[in-house]
Order: structure tokens, then C-alpha cells, then sequence
């Protein structure tokens, strides 16, 4: 159900134009960057996109602009993450081809304030389908602080959670 429901949301996601997609990125970024989550955060974490997915290059640089500490995800094996402080000279690809730091510093997760949370398909619940390693479900699980996801229309799913599922905060979504 979940590898099915994923696989048909992606499909959607990558049949998005560029200029739809563009105007959607646009969108969502401003209402993060306008949401008291982000205003209120000093540390912050988000993650290095794909391209099917939210573009994350204008949060970050304006999180930059804005002297926010930004934090990236860095993935170890059996659904381990940690964040680690963002530099773009300190990336490398994970055996996921996706750009992840190289540090292995750790940045204890008692001082996040707000996670950007990456998902493939969102229930109106705001618990989320990923990409299926459990990585952000995992570490969630006991987190206190904020917690946004930015989605496109097409990553509206019907779907139960299992027990495992941690639901996001806040859920932005551009409808058309």
C-alpha cells in the first residue's frame, strides 16, 4: 500500500511543469518564511532537495540572509540521521544521490528550534509516507520542537499511519 501510494505520488510530483513547479516553490517558501515558526527559530534544519521536490535553495539562503544557524540531515545505516551545521563546501552524494555533508559533527537536537520536514505523500492528519527508510519518523519521534512540511496539491493522500508515523506540525500546501 504505502511502496504503491509512493510510487503514484511521485509520478505526479515529476509531472509538474517548471513553471507551475516554480510558482509553487515560490509560494510555499514565502508562507514558511512568513509562518511564527520560522520567524521565532534561531537553529534550524532543512534538507538539500531534489528536483521532483520543494526547492529548498531560496529558504536556505534566505535563512542565511536572516542569521539563522541552518542545519542539513547527514543518514547512517538502519534509519540513523543526525544534523549537522550546513556548509555547501562539505557535501558529498549518499548512496541515495542525494547531496549530504561530510562532517560528522552532530548538533545536539535539545537546541532545534523547527524542522523542515521532507515527505513524499501527506494525510490531512499531517502524518506523512517518506521515501520509506524511517529516517525522519525516527528522529521526530521524541523532538519538542516546531515542525513544517511544504507540499505540492498532487502529495494529498488518503492513507493510515502506522504506529511508527510522527504527524508534522504545520503543513503548508500549494493548491492550484
Amino acid at each position: 500500500m504505502k511502496k504503491d501510494l509512493r510510487q503514484a505520488v511521485l509520478a505526479r510530483m515529476k509531472a509538474m511543469t517548471e513553471p507551475e513547479k516554480k510558482r509553487a516553490d515560490a509560494w510555499l517558501t514565502d508562507a514558511f518564511l512568513a509562518s511564527s515558526s520560522y520567524k521565532n527559530a534561531k537553529v534550524l534544519a532543512t534538507y538539500l532537495s531534489m528536483p521532483h521536490e520543494f526547492d529548498t535553495q531560496r529558504l536556505i539562503e534566505r535563512a542565511f540572509s536572516d542569521g539563522k544557524r541552518l542545519l542539513v540531515p547527514k543518514t547512517y545505516g538502519q534509519g540513523r540521521m543526525i544534523f549537522v551545521d550546513y556548509d555547501p563546501q562539505d557535501l558529498q552524494l549518499s548512496r541515495f544521490g542525494l547531496l549530504e555533508p561530510m562532517s560528522e559533527a552532530a548538533v545536539d537536537k535539545s537546541i532545534l528550534d523547527l524542522i523542515h520536514v521532507p515527505g513524499v505523500a501527506f494525510n490531512a492528519a499531517h502524518y506523512r509516507i517518506g521515501y520509506g527508510g524511517g529516517y525522519y519518523d525516527r528522529y521526530l519521534a521524541d523532538f519538542q520542537g516546531a515542525t513544517i512540511s511544504t507540499i505540492y496539491s498532487q502529495q494529498e493522500a488518503d492513507f493510515l499511519p502506522t504506529k511508527y508515523d510522527v504527524a508534522v506540525k504545520e503543513v503548508f500546501v500549494f493548491e492550484e
